[in-house]
């Protein structure tokens, strides 16, 4: 179906889909579609061709593109699209039948990861994805090749699959990309030190984490900025952040929990993506909790957590206690909210209204593993040097003065309990 309806000076678009009965075929072409929206672009179309397998040549079958080939003329296309990883020789071919500038889903989604990433370690993680899946696509890229000289280093107007983080002018010289690869890896390898060590200084200091995962568009950072007041940017597209947020919030049992946002999934994650940002999402296998987030208002909010729970599986992260939040319960009918069953493991919010928020931390603190006891203690005088053991290593609500000790609320950490035990007056 072709819109042909508020067009604008945007790159004008047509997504194409091998329905191969590999993937849901529908489900992932409108994916494809939120994220050619995110990277800038019109949609004019989409196109699925029904296929017992892909043309090892043009993908699709040289007829149909040789029809699609008069639809993109006809609509004054200058991008097509394939929700498909397409090789160099598949890029050539389809391009010198369309006439037309042609990338895939793994070029789109880089794209937009070059559009998002702010921090140095973001673009350092994007650039690093793109120069690995650049280097075998360099072999016979025509249309391509010629109309992805100017990128926002060489000061001139990239479009979308053109962009990138740092230098961005595609490489020609294959030597020249196996050199900036090192250089990025070395890079990052330093970033990741850091990260490695501010990861044991947590432990150290015994500091909860909690990693917020979920499909890209769940609601991440409507939550962390609901939690925390983190001032995420929010926004209603595919990978709106791709930043690592970190903000501590108290729970209710008095313990801090440092929250840490992760990078959105989505189904079909570039490998070469998933290899750049493994540094970030490996703070969800490093977490004490996982914060599973959930569109429940998704028709395939299902399907998106089973994407989530194979990619936590594969970092080795399947051992950690991890908690359901579905979230967008706002867009819920009543009947529909009344319906959903919660349990120890499973709370319905809405982050963006602050609704079942104090349910949610009370899940939170009920799942973390005990790493401290909070009681009320009467400390005899001559024992009051106890009294700053807590405060170092834990917490202190109230402090009263009595007749033989002082009376104190505390929340105290496991290795020190031993201390006050025999001084415990109530739980």
């Amino acid at each position: 179906m072709i819109n042909t309806e508020n067009i604008s000076e945007q790159e004008r678009v047509i997504l194409v889909c091998a329905d191969t009965g590999e993937f849901d075929a529908l489900r992932s072409i409108d994916e494809l579609e939120e994220l050619a929206k995110t990277a800038g672009a019109t949609v004019m179309g989409k196109v699925i061709q029904k296929r017992p397998g892909y043309d090892s040549s043009t993908c699709i079958g040289s007829g149909r593109l040789e029809e699609l080939a008069e639809e993109v003329k006809k609509l004054e296309i200058n991008l097509v699209v394939f929700d498909s990883e397409l090789s160099p020789n598949q890029t050539r071919n389809i391009e010198r039948i369309l006439d037309v500038r042609v990338i895939d889903r793994t070029t789109l989604i880089l794209d937009i990861f070059a559009q998002r990433a702010l921090s140095r370690e973001g673009r350092i993680q994007v650039e690093l994805a793109q120069q690995k899946y650049r280097l075998p696509h360099l072999a016979g890229k025509g249309i391509s090749m010629s109309r992805l000289g100017g990128g926002i280093a060489g000061g001139g107007l990239a479009g979308i699959g053109a962009r990138g983080p740092g230098e961005t002018k595609l490489e020609t010289d294959k030597r020249h990309i196996r050199k900036r690869i090192e250089t990025l890896t070395a890079e990052l390898r330093e970033l990741e030190k850091q990260r490695e060590f501010r990861r044991k200084r947590r432990k150290k200091d015994n500091i909860l984490t909690g990693a917020i995962v979920g499909y890209t568009n769940a609601g991440k950072s409507t939550l962390l900025n609901s939690l925390t007041g983190a001032g995420v940017l929010v926004e209603n597209k595919l990978f709106a952040t791709l930043d690592t947020t970190s903000r501590a919030i108290a729970l209710p049992d008095g313990r801090m929990l440092m929250l840490i946002d992760t990078v959105g999934l989505i189904r079909r994650l570039p490998h070469d993506i998933v290899e750049a940002f493994k540094s970030t999402l490996e703070e969800a296998a490093n977490a004490d909790i996982i914060i599973n987030l959930i569109d429940v208002s998704s028709d395939d909010g299902y399907e998106q957590s089973q994407v989530t729970a194979k990619l936590l599986s594969e970092l080795g992260a399947g051992e950690i206690p991890q908690i359901n939040v579905l979230n967008k319960s706002d867009k819920l009918p009543s009947e529909a909210k009344d319906s959903i069953k919660c349990d120890d493991r499973t709370v319905l919010i809405s982050a963006k209204y602050k609704e079942g928020i104090n349910e949610l931390l009370s899940c939170i603190a009920r799942n973390l593993h005990e790493t401290s006891k909070r009681g009320i203690f009467l400390i005899p005088y001559d024992k009051t040097g106890i009294i700053n053991t807590i405060r170092t290593e834990g917490k202190v609500f109230t402090e009263e003065y009595k007749e033989n000790g002082t009376l104190i609320d505390a929340l105290v950490d496991n290795k020190v309990f031993y201390l006050v035990e025999d001084y415990l007056v109530n739980f």
